[in-house]
């Protein structure tokens, strides 16, 4: 061990006092070993309970509020946005998981018919566009025998009859392929709601719509048939066609003889041959624009008869006059000073 720095001048150390009597027998009596057991061993415990209550004044006084005076019911400058929704119906709440969470076919036709009616005259409009960029054609080529013709008018004449062929021959495709949907839909709504199965299986009813030659005739049946579950007639009883449906099936087969005769008359070489197709694709379109506005009237009856119950066509009633009802119980009066 090494000697420590010098204490500083006029230090000196402080002397510890020695133990009392007292503080001697408190150490020997913690010293001494407890008897065995030492759960027995009593306990002495005060029992105090301290209880802390603030001083006089401490609380803040409670504000007495004047009650105000009545004014009568709320007024709003502008109409409030709580409340109930401004709604007459509303679907019922699905729980997920369950069978009440899937989209019915039954709740589909209404949806699906309105943009099926919608896309097919839309496709009529175009039809007619066609048509008459056709007979503008051929208009030109009666002209044209006599005298010669505009370079500008036979360039936007063959401008117009392309973009308008094209369009209606591409766009025929979307009004063809929902009104496709829509028949699958609305064979398996009506089924659901006769509760029987539909009278034939789906890959029959795509032949009979798809394959040419083969839909010319069948496409009667289906048509028949899904009217027939639709007006829910009995299932062992031969469906019989209205007329709207002998309309639709002649336009049916009107647009695809024509189709199929201008596309072969197209084949042929001569002067006279190609003057006769430009009728036949006009008449074609006229054809076509018929057809979609027959299947769009065909949809809505249908769409009508499996779902009458359309929230839009409801309208809004009010009650003017109630006769041979008992009088209301009036309110009884409230007293001046009762609490609201």
């Amino acid at each position: 061990m090494q000697p420590g720095p010098p204490p500083p001048p006029g230090y000196w150390p402080r002397q510890t006092p020695p133990p009392t009597a007292q503080q001697l027998q408190g150490r020997m009596l913690a010293a001494r070993p407890e008897p065995y057991p030492y759960h027995h061993r009593p306990v002495h415990r005060p029992r105090l309970r301290w209880v802390a209550t603030p001083p006089p004044g401490a609380w803040p006084r409670r504000r007495v509020v004047a009650p105000e005076r009545y004014l009568g019911p709320p007024a709003y400058p502008v109409p409030p946005r709580w409340g109930f929704p401004n709604l007459v119906w509303r679907r019922p709440t699905s729980v997920p998981g369950t069978a009440s969470d899937e989209v019915r076919p039954i709740d589909r036709v209404p949806v699906l018919s309105r943009s099926v009616i919608l896309v097919l005259f839309g496709f009529a409009a175009l039809a007619v566009v066609a048509a008459v960029a056709e007979i503008w054609r051929y208009v030109l080529l009666v002209q044209g025998r006599d005298s010669a013709l505009a370079r500008s008018v036979v360039a936007f004449s063959d401008g117009f009859v392309l973009t308008a062929g094209l369009l209606a021959s591409i766009l025929a495709l979307l009004p063809a392929g929902l009104s496709l949907w829509w028949l699958l839909v609305a064979r398996q709504a009506a089924a659901d709601v006769s509760g029987d199965d539909p009278p034939r299986p789906v890959w029959q009813v795509l032949v009979g719509v798809l394959v040419p030659v083969a839909n010319l005739p069948m496409a009667l049946s289906i048509v028949g048939e899904l009217e027939h579950a639709v007006l829910g007639r009995p299932r062992d009883v031969r469906p019989k066609p209205s007329r709207q449906v002998v309309v639709w099936w002649g336009a049916w087969l009107l647009n695809w003889i024509l189709l199929g005769v201008s596309i072969v008359w197209r084949f042929r070489d001569d002067v006279q041959s190609m003057a006769d197709s430009v009728v036949l694709v006009a008449l074609t379109d006229l054809s076509a624009a018929g057809l979609a506005v027959v299947t769009a009237l065909v949809v809505r009856r249908f769409s009508a008869l499996l779902a009458p119950s359309d929230a839009r066509a409801v309208r809004s009633m009010r009650v003017l006059k109630v006769a041979g009802a008992p009088e209301p119980e009036l309110r009884p009066s409230r007293p001046a000073g009762a609490a609201r």
